[in-house]
Parts: C-alpha cells; sequence; structure tokens
C-alpha cells in the first residue's frame, strides 16, 4: 500500500492518493487535482473512489474537479450529507470554489466497509470537529493506515468551535482512536503525518487515561 500528499486549496488542505497496485481512492478533494491525475495516470493507478473525512468547504470545494477527473463515487457519512447537498455559498465564494452542491454521493455510517482493489476501508465515526467526521481505516495484506480528516493532527486535534462542534464528543472520538495500535500511520486533513503512538506521547488533547505505558 502506497499513499502521496497533496496540499490543495486555500487552506492547503490534504488530498490523499491511496493505492496498491492498480487501485486507489482520493480523499478529500481540495482543489484542482490536475496534480494527481497525472500522477495516477503515470503511475497506471485508477481512481476507484472519492472519501470525504467531513463536510467543511476547505475538504469538498474541488468535488466538482475531481468528478471530472475520475468518474469515481462519492462517499461521506450520513451526518454531513447536507453539507454536500447545500453547501454554504459565502464560505465557497471566500475560499473561491465554484461547488454549489450534490446529491450524487452515498452515505456513510460507523462501521461500513469499503473495497478497494485489495484494500478495505473501514468508516470510524469520529465525531467532535463536525456531526458527521470520521477517520477510514484502510487495511491489506501490505498494511494498513489511518486517514484522519480533521479529528486528529499531528500534536493538535480538530477545532469544535465551528457550527457542529461538539469538544465532548471529540474526546469520546479521541478514545475510539486510542485503542488503534501506536504504529499505525496517521495521515491527517492539514499538516504532517504522524502515528497513533506519538500522539499518546505528545498530543496535549490526548486523553490522559489513554495514554498507555
Amino acid at each position: 500500500m502506497d499513499y502521496k500528499r497533496f496540499p490543495l486549496g486555500p487552506l492547503s488542505t490534504n488530498t490523499y492518493l491511496v493505492w496498491e497496485g492498480d487501485s486507489g481512492f482520493v480523499t478529500d478533494p481540495a482543489g484542482d487535482g490536475a496534480g494527481i491525475q497525472e500522477f495516477a495516470e503515470k503511475e497506471g493507478i485508477t481512481v476507484k473512489k472519492i472519501l470525504i473525512t467531513h463536510g467543511h468547504m476547505d475538504h469538498v470545494g474541488g468535488i466538482p474537479d475531481a468528478a471530472a477527473r475520475f468518474g469515481a463515487p462519492l462517499y461521506i457519512h450520513r451526518d454531513d450529507a447536507p453539507m454536500l447537498e447545500n453547501p454554504d455559498q459565502d464560505t465557497a465564494l471566500w475560499m473561491g470554489y465554484d461547488f454549489g452542491g450534490t446529491e450524487d454521493f452515498t452515505r456513510l455510517k460507523d462501521g461500513d466497509v469499503l473495497e478497494v482493489g485489495s484494500m478495505s476501508v473501514q468508516v470510524i465515526s469520529t465525531p467532535g470537529h463536525t456531526r458527521g467526521s470520521v477517520c477510514f481505516l484502510v487495511r491489506s495484506e501490505k498494511g494498513s493506515l489511518l486517514v484522519s480528516g480533521d479529528t486528529l493532527f499531528a500534536r493538535s486535534v480538530g477545532r469544535t468551535d465551528l457550527p457542529g462542534g461538539d469538544p465532548l464528543a471529540l474526546d469520546r472520538s479521541l478514545v475510539r482512536l486510542a485503542s488503534l495500535p501506536d504504529g499505525l500511520a496517521v495521515l491527517p486533513g492539514h499538516g504532517p503525518e504522524t502515528t497513533i503512538g506519538a500522539e499518546k506521547a505528545h498530543n496535549p488533547f490526548w486523553p490522559e487515561d489513554r495514554r498507555g505505558g
């Protein structure tokens, strides 16, 4: 399993291409996907799915571009579905996106598992940043990783002061993530990659009773 990070859009949101063999998926299309398309074509990767960790504009504003480039089905948690159907146009204008919304997507729920080639992608509901925030736990025979969106960053977590945010829900979501292996790679929505173990040891927002050894 491999991945490549593409910081895109006005907030340098991390859009990831994750693949194994000739099949892959894109997460959180945040801007012009020409670089992703060029890389995928060069490596012989077919994008099978577009997965959204949550519905904030900086993570979904590039959906029209990604849909046109890849023609792949779109997935988001059902609790953030309204953010795709009726996105905030003031925010879209401010960020420079032309995204009026879409109803062409599949609603996910906690525990759903998607298959992408030889990879399985488990949906872990992690509300707090938004009601429908999720992490995607990707597994194959060659390894595993976690796409954490804006739930978990290197040494930080997603803000909870926007509509739909809930600090208590975010704390509960971090408790869920604490059960994952320390060595699991974490690909956040902004900033550098990290691991579950590194966040247990160094993240000031990590639940104190879940830090382990």
